[in-house]
């Protein structure tokens, strides 16, 4: 797994921009994690996964961000 991609305090659409950059540099079947707080991010990444074909695999919250952890497709 990679480092996570700390998106705290990034807004629409940087989030999901910033994850799908560092995934570029991911081999399929790699996984990496997002932690945001942008309330858009809960149907940005999801979004952003499906139109990949990227997996998500865990979504979780923790001290008011919420964590995505995606596999590369």
């Amino acid at each position: 797994m990679s480092d996570p991609i700390d998106a705290i305090g990034l807004l629409c659409p940087l989030p999901v921009l910033r994850l799908r950059k560092r995934m570029r540099a991911l081999a399929s079947g790699e996984t990496i994690t997002l932690i945001a707080d942008d309330p858009a991010a809960v149907i940005d990444v999801p979004h952003f996964c499906a139109e990949a074909g990227h997996r998500l695999l865990e979504v979780w919250e923790q001290n008011g961000a919420t964590h995505y952890t995606v596999e590369k497709a």
